[in-house]
């Protein structure tokens, strides 16, 4: 599915952007929480909530959406990965980790999101946890002192509980 080929409820919308009081001044958290509903933004969703609320457009959202690192315009896996590698994380062997992760789930080197779309794997430079390196996040839970091993076993833990 492409972003701009989304289905979207525009009730769930209506929604979400009343319980921010429909003010443009909440616009990132109303983006926030359309990304935890959706696991990305879908266009037709930035349209609409650009042309809802009064005084923004579809462009300000889109640009908003752009600027921001947190929003993503492409859907998300279901377990969102973080591999830090920052210099800490690096030195103890993150890419080592990041290689095995992008080979159990046969993800290419740009890939975002599996072709079963369970997982998106991302690197980010610094996860503030340097003296746990090198470190691992998934869907907020941090994953220290990461190793080829062990992030095989969560990944098939993940795999298993998904299949049930």
């Amino acid at each position: 599915m492409s972003a701009g080929s989304s289905v979207i409820s525009t009730a769930r919308l209506d929604e979400i952007i009343q319980s921010f009081g429909g003010k443009k001044s909440n616009l990132i958290a109303i983006l926030q929480k359309v990304q935890e509903v959706y696991r990305y933004l879908p266009e037709d969703a930035m349209i609409y909530i650009g042309e809802k609320i009064e005084g923004l457009s579809p462009a300000t959202v889109f640009g908003v959406a752009t600027f921001y690192a947190q929003f993503s315009l492409e859907p998300k896996g279901k377990y969102e990965i973080k591999v830090c590698d920052g210099t800490a994380c690096h030195v103890r062997g993150s890419m080592p980790v990041l290689n095995t992760i992008r080979a159990k789930l046969n993800m290419k080197d740009k890939q975002l999101t599996s072709e079963n779309g369970l997982f998106s794997l991302e690197t980010v430079s610094c996860l503030g946890a340097c003296g746990l390196a090198p470190v691992v996040v998934i869907n907020d839970k941090v994953y220290p002192q990461m190793t080829s091993d062990a992030i095989t076993i969560i990944l098939d833990t993940l795999i298993q509980e998904d299949e049930k």
